[in-house]
């Protein structure tokens, strides 16, 4: 991938933070848990996710190895993983830990063909080998990436639950009205 073809991606995904950030509404707080996470996330994979599967011979990331490469590489990775963790977010803070169970399970199955995709459509970048223990490890690294991250901006922003989107419109309303009052009906006068 040349510089200019990861100052593009780093725009587009620039665009996608922004839409999520505009649809998820976060606090500052939140943003900061979630780029915290993000800034985590990615060091891990950059410095010991990747050389780890290249020793294993799971996969090989051929990457410039300027200073000002990896750390436009590492802000690119970085932008584009932040929405990943306010998206988790808003899952946890509706849907609890179930949710968030059934995220890493879509993510541990549906992160090695991203991989493979990847590896198909840049040769030049990543090769990886064919086999179930790379397979395995994929999906491994994504589950554990989500949980980390995850957990980071839990750590920085505290939980979904308690955050101030946390409640209902209907639970603010009843909390705030008068006995009787504030709750949905289904028919006026019921």
């Amino acid at each position: 991938m040349t510089t200019q073809q990861l100052i593009a991606a780093t725009l587009v995904y620039s665009v996608a933070l922004a839409a999520v950030v505009y649809f998820t509404r976060p606090t500052g707080r939140r943003f900061a848990g979630a780029l915290a996470g993000a800034v985590v996330v990615d060091g891990l994979g950059l410095w010991a996710l990747i050389p780890f599967g290249e020793v294993q011979g799971w996969w090989s990331v051929r990457l410039n190895p300027s200073p000002s490469y990896r750390a436009l590489f590492y802000l690119g990775t970085t932008v584009s993983t932040v929405p990943i963790f306010l998206v988790t977010w808003r899952i946890a803070r509706r849907f609890g830990w179930r949710g968030l169970a059934v995220t890493f399970a879509v993510v541990a199955v549906g992160g090695p063909p991203r991989e493979i995709a990847v590896a198909s459509k840049f040769p030049e970048l990543v090769t990886v080998t064919p086999g179930i223990a790379m397979v395995l490890a994929l999906s491994v690294g994504y589950v554990g990436a989500f949980a980390v991250g995850h957990g980071v901006m839990r750590l920085v922003a505290g939980p979904a639950k308690e955050s101030r989107l946390a409640r209902w419109p209907w639970e603010a309303a009843q909390s705030g009205a008068a006995p009787g009052q504030g709750r949905l009906q289904a028919f006026p006068g019921s």
